[in-house]
């Protein structure tokens, strides 16, 4: 009996390789992505993270190791299995006399013969853009494109979506709506995410897993929390008592919290617990491999289990 998409990861890489002549850009990565996760690949320029998303979509041939996108090998399936991966660009070509009701539409033909595609109206109501489906495209704002670039790449109703540098150029009212956009993709239609992003603030609110790729490898690999308390456990508590500020560094802020207010309750005001970001276990590790001291990858994975 053969499997369904349901039964077998979702991405699965084994031992890839990617090599420009004599430079070596990946060089042995194991990646795996299960359905309904939402993964962020991070990491310093040039560490291959594009080369990598480039492979799995089928843009790139590899240089060696195994790789299976929705059970197949990714640079010898067929039109139907392209219908069912989604991809976003960080920039995509300009419809700008086209309406995306109209563009749409046209575009859900080339996905009949292999699926059965959105509803266009649905479709414009899940990416928020009912009231502009008329308008023409040169006339939505930056974020409305982005809304139209995403429709276009889950018209197929793709049970995988990537997302390069998804939000690049939004201000922040724009970028909250396409954040909301993607946890409606992801918890309302168990679409599986793979991004990439530069921006530390919008991977640790959108990804369930962080994946950071350097040096031809993946150097850590695990849920943005599980990343912050590997690099420091420890939390600055802050708060104010009787007019004088206090700081307390705990391992266990909780409990510190918890035993803080039983016994002062309160005379204890502005009270503030400020933890590791994201940002910095990210430079913390980045920065650990490029001294060339070891990051284990493992670590954070044995942390998940």
């Amino acid at each position: 009996m053969s499997q369904s998409i349901a039964d077998i990861p979702i991405i699965s890489a084994t031992n890839l390789q990617m090599q420009y002549g004599t430079k070596v850009v990946l060089d042995g990565v194991d990646l795996t992505v299960a359905a309904q996760e939402v993964v962020a690949v991070l990491g310093p320029n040039g560490a291959g993270k594009s080369t990598l998303i480039e492979i799995l979509e089928g843009f790139r041939t590899r240089s060696g190791g195994d790789v299976s996108v929705l059970g197949s090998d990714p640079i010898v399936a067929d039109e139907g299995w392209r219908s069912q991966v989604g991809v976003v660009l960080q920039s995509s070509t300009d419809h700008g006399k086209w309406r995306p009701q109209q563009l749409l539409s046209h575009m859900s033909e080339y996905y009949r013969p292999y699926v059965e595609p959105w509803p266009v109206d649905q479709l414009l109501e899940l990416v928020g853009l009912t009231a502009q489906a008329n308008q023409k495209v040169q006339t939505l704002s930056g974020g409305q494109r982005r809304r139209l670039d995403v429709a276009l790449g889950v018209l197929g109703r793709p049970p995988l979506l990537f997302l390069d540098e998804p939000t690049t150029g939004f201000d922040p009212k724009a970028r909250r709506e396409f954040h909301e956009l993607v946890h409606r993709l992801s918890d309302m239609e168990d679409t599986t995410i793979l991004l990439t992003t530069h921006d530390l603030a919008e991977a640790e609110k959108l990804a369930s897993r962080i994946v950071i790729l350097a040096g031809g490898g993946i150097i850590a690999d695990g849920s943005p929390l599980e990343l912050m308390q590997a690099v420091s456990s420890t939390a600055e508590v802050r708060w104010k008592q009787e007019g004088q500020r206090h700081v307390h560094a705990s391992q266990d802020a909780t409990a510190f919290v918890r035993e803080l207010l039983a016994r002062e309750g309160e005379r204890i005001t502005d009270l503030e617990i400020q933890r590791t970001t994201l940002e910095d276990a990210y430079l913390s590790i980045v920065e650990q491999f490029e001294a060339g001291e070891v990051v284990e990858a493992t670590e954070f994975e044995e942390m998940a289990r």
